[in-house]
């Protein structure tokens, strides 16, 4: 493991009303056109930053998602992970229940939040929205042929969530956790990663880890009708996904992104915590016939470096590959929780760029 290198910092510039999603930041994507999304674990919009000078980033606009998709009026998306693929930009929801959190005001009061536990619909989103040149849209032609309609959709909601958590009601390994709505930080369901290539959609769950071992679904979807997606069969017969175990030192999946073949990994802490956060190197993800289960002694795992530790501040959340100082693959980071020396007044953010390696 070699130590991380902070290659330097991009200036985020966002307009007024975006004063209070920079210190929950949880997503970014960098698309080939230029543009930087990001995304906050609060709301229910995406955010597209343009370049304005070197290392900085501005011209911020809003796109509220409810604008191209359903949705519920009332709940959070709680944004976890953002990716382009096929001209798409692809957005997943954490998909997982919560816990009220005490107030400090009445004790009565708290003891029983702390017995509450809140079910959002809108958490349970795996979306995608064509877009070009910094503009989403609901729907557009394809740039390469016309004749093709690429059209924004969501996988399809259910009783249970949409159609995933329906699928995963009798898995092995992950049923029990929807039987028994374990909150999220609790090792609980819980979606905090997402990387696509081509037709497959890579999920990483920062829970539930199982006896140290996190847990990375694979799936794919298909339109049923324009804006409804549904699962597709992939790997043994009648199956809709599959699950990568990954030795990530006992941590959980706080996201992903590709560096060519390779996935790369965010590990950190699964429940509320502060702790370590580590960078890892998946390699042979892309093919694989069935589920797999991959430790850090056949040369397919590699740990990376560890991100810089500060207790209750600075929490990594969001990664993508970024050009900087002539290295296509350094690696772009944005927190959750900030630190005051971060901030640069009340509506600009510094983010993190470090050297990535072959």
């Amino acid at each position: 493991m070699s130590e991380s290198f902070l290659l330097g910092r991009l200036l985020l510039q966002f307009n007024s009303e975006a004063s209070e999603i920079i210190t929950d930041l949880s997503a970014v994507a960098l698309t080939p056109d230029g543009h930087l999304w990001v995304g906050s674990d609060e709301g229910t919009s995406l955010e597209c930053l343009s370049p304005v000078e070197p290392h900085v980033f501005g011209k911020h606009q809003k796109f509220a998602i409810g604008d191209f998709i359903d949705l519920s009026a009332d709940d959070e998306i709680d944004i976890e992970g953002i990716d382009f693929s096929n001209n798409c930009l692809w957005l997943v929801g954490s998909h997982s229940t919560k816990r009220k959190k005490p107030k400090g005001k009445d004790s009565e009061d708290d003891l029983e939040r702390l017995a509450t536990i809140k079910t959002d619909v809108n958490r349970y989103l795996l979306a995608k929205f064509p877009v070009k040149d910094g503009i989403l849209y609901k729907s557009i032609s394809h740039p390469e042929n016309p004749q093709i309609q690429l059209t924004a959709g969501c996988l399809e909601r259910t009783e249970t969530g949409n159609l995933l958590t329906d699928a995963l009601q009798d898995d092995k390994h992950l049923g029990f956790y929807f039987s028994v709505p374990i909150p999220s930080k609790e090792n609980g369901f819980d979606i905090e990663g997402l990387a696509v290539r081509g037709e497959s959609i890579f999920l990483g769950l920062r829970g539930p880890v199982l006896r140290g071992w996190a847990i990375i679904l694979e799936l794919e979807v298909e339109e049923a009708e324009p804006g409804v997606l549904r699962l597709k069969e992939i790997g043994e017969a009648g199956k809709l996904y599959k699950k990568h175990f990954v030795d990530l030192n006992g941590l959980g999946v706080r996201e992903l992104c590709f560096n060519g073949e390779d996935l790369i990994i965010l590990g950190g802490p699964t429940m509320t915590l502060s702790g370590a956060t580590r960078v890892f190197r998946l390699k042979g993800i892309l093919g694989r016939e069935g589920d797999s289960i991959t430790g850090q002694d056949g040369g397919d795992l590699e740990v990376l470096f560890d991100l810089p530790f500060k207790v209750g501040t600075d929490n990594a959340e969001g990664l993508s590959l970024f050009p900087y100082l002539g290295k296509e693959n350094s690696l772009l980071v944005v927190y959750d929780s900030p630190a005051a020396s971060r901030m640069v007044g009340e509506n600009a953010i510094f983010a993190d760029v470090f050297r990535l390696g072959s």
